[in-house]
C-alpha cells in the first residue's frame, strides 16, 4: 500500500460509495460522506448501510460523515455521486490531492467527459477513473470483479490499484481516458434498450444484435473522441455492456423492462433511491451527437422514447426499417 494514499475519502453514500468505501477500509482509514446526515449517523451507529446495501456489514475503518469539509484531509477523493454532480463537488473539493471518479456519464451541458468537466473544475487535481463491470453488492461480499483503473498519471493508477485492489478486486491500469469514459457512459443508454427488448418480449436474438450493434456505435463515438479501439473491447467497454445489458442488478436494465412492459415513466420513477443514469446520458448522446454530426441510432431510439414521449412498438419498427449496409 502507498503511504501517500493512507487515508481515502469517497464522496457519495449510495450502493456503489459503500461498497467502494468497505474496500478502501480494509487497508487502511476511509471516510464515508452521505448527504443525508441522518444516514451517516445510522451508518456510524450500526456498521451497515442498509438504505443502499443491506445485508453487508462494513469495515471498523470505515467511518460516515455528513460534514462534506471533513474530506478535505484525506489522501485521495472517489467521487460516487450522480455524474451531473461531479463537477460542483470537484469545485469544492478540488486541490492536489488526486480524484477519482467512480461515476459514469456524460455531461449534459457541456457534453463533455466526466474527467475533462473535473478537470476545469479542479484544475490542479490529479485524476484517475475507476469503471468496468462492476455490481455494488458483488464487489461488497467480495465476489470475484475486475475493473479498469485509468489514468495518464501512471504513478497515480499505481498507487490507486495497489490500495483499493484485493484478490477478488482486480484491477487492471490504463492510460486512455476517453475509451475507459465512454463505454461507462454509453453503455447505461444501452441497457435500457435492452430492458425495452426484454419487456416487450422480442426474444433473446433481437436483444444480442442490439448489444453487438450498441457496441458499433459507442465505438464511432470513441472514434471522434479520440479513443483507442481496444478500449472498448476491454472491461470498461464491452465488459461493462455485457454485465449492464444481462444483469437483474442493473437499474438501467430494470427501467427498460419496466418501460418495454407498458409502465409509465413518471411511475417508475417515483419514490427510487437510485438514479438511473442512462436517462441523463441518453440527453447528453443526443447533444453531442447532434454537435458531432454522427449517427447513433440506438442511442437516439432511447432518447426519444424517454424525452419526447415516442411510442415504443413504432420506434422499434422505425429502427427495424433502417437501411441494410456492410457492418
Amino acid at each position: 500500500m502507498s503511504d501517500a494514499l493512507s487515508r481515502i475519502g469517497i464522496v457519495g453514500a449510495g450502493a456503489w460509495g459503500t461498497a467502494l468505501a468497505a474496500l478502501a477500509a480494509e487497508k487502511g482509514p476511509a471516510l464515508l460522506w452521505a448527504r443525508d446526515a441522518a444516514l451517516a449517523d445510522r451508518i456510524n451507529a450500526t456498521q451497515q448501510n442498509e438504505a443502499y446495501l443491506p445485508g453487508i456489514s462494513l469495515p471498523p475503518a470505515l467511518r460516515a460523515t455528513g460534514d462534506l469539509a471533513g474530506l478535505l484531509d484525506c489522501d485521495a477523493l472517489l467521487l460516487a455521486m450522480p455524474a451531473q454532480h461531479a463537477r460542483h463537488f470537484a469545485a469544492v473539493l478540488g486541490g492536489a490531492k488526486p480524484l477519482v471518479l467512480t461515476c459514469k456519464g456524460i455531461e449534459i451541458e457541456t457534453g463533455k467527459l466526466l474527467a475533462e468537466a473535473v478537470a476545469e473544475a479542479a484544475p490542479g487535481a490529479r485524476l484517475a477513473v475507476l469503471t468496468g463491470p462492476t455490481f455494488a453488492a458483488e464487489v461488497a461480499r467480495g465476489l470475484p470483479t475486475a475493473a479498469t483503473l485509468a489514468s495518464t498519471d501512471a504513478a497515480l493508477a499505481q498507487a490507486l490499484a495497489e490500495r483499493l485492489g484485493r484478490p477478488t478486486f482486480r484491477l487492471y491500469t490504463s492510460d486512455d481516458m476517453a475509451g475507459s469514459q465512454i463505454g461507462g457512459a454509453v453503455k447505461n443508454v444501452l441497457a435500457i434498450a435492452c430492458g425495452i427488448v426484454i419487456g416487450r418480449r422480442l426474444g433473446d436474438n433481437a436483444r444480442a444484435a442490439l448489444i453487438t450493434r450498441g457496441l458499433a456505435e459507442m465505438a464511432r463515438l470513441g472514434q471522434r473522441l479520440g479513443a483507442r479501439p481496444e478500449t472498448l473491447m476491454g472491461l470498461s467497454g464491452l465488459g461493462d455492456l455485457v454485465l449492464t445489458c444481462s444483469g437483474p442488478q442493473s437499474r438501467n436494465l430494470s427501467l427498460g423492462i419496466a418501460l418495454g412492459e407498458g409502465q409509465e415513466l413518471a411511475d417508475y420513477l417515483a419514490g427510487r433511491r437510485s438514479v438511473a443514469e442512462g436517462m441523463y446520458t441518453a440527453e447528453a448522446l443526443h447533444r453531442l451527437c447532434a454537435r458531432l454530426g454522427l449517427e447513433m441510432p440506438i442511442a437516439a431510439a432511447v432518447y426519444a422514447i424517454l424525452h419526447d414521449k415516442a411510442e415504443i412498438d413504432a420506434t422499434i419498427a422505425g429502427l427495424l426499417a433502417r437501411p441494410l449496409k456492410m457492418e
